[in-house]
């Protein structure tokens, strides 16, 4: 299992940033290499349940994720059992009129689909995929 965790500051109110961020479909906008979102479901907590088609290496992957825990404006986590196997914990901490955003991805790669080889590869570019990701939502949140 793989681990990814990266932070960053949002010139934005943490509701804003929590109602956006937890909004499947928004995901799309800000994630380079999630293709779709559909079939979203609302959750009496405010989470969401959705099926997704992400994009690595030329090949679509597809799954859902499903709530695991929601805490409004502070926490919400999500789990993908299918495709990508995948947990997902977005922290979310006000600091000042701001937010500080926290994504912790834990991930297991595709490796006989892929190749042990590719792993290694992929692993960087999912970095730089969760990197980007949180540029895109801060570049996003900050303009509006």
């Amino acid at each position: 299992m793989k681990k990814l965790l990266r932070s960053i500051e949002i010139n934005a109110p943490v509701e804003s940033v929590y109602e956006f961020l937890t909004t499947p479909s928004n995901l799309p906008s800000i994630w380079p290499s999630l293709v779709a979102v559909t079939n979203v479901e609302r959750k009496a907590d405010g989470s969401h349940t959705f099926d997704w088609t992400y994009k690595m290496a030329g090949v679509h992957f597809h799954g859902r994720a499903k709530p695991v825990e929601a805490k409004p404006n502070r926490l919400i986590v999500t789990r993908n059992e299918e495709g990508i196997p995948s947990t997902f914990r977005w922290t979310f901490e006000p600091r000042g009129a701001g937010t500080y955003l926290t994504l912790e991805v834990e991930y297991t790669l595709p490796t006989p689909i892929i190749g042990p080889i590719a792993e290694a590869v992929l692993a960087k570019m999912n970095e730089r995929e969760l990197e980007t990701l949180l540029a895109n939502a801060k570049s996003t949140l900050e303009s509006t």
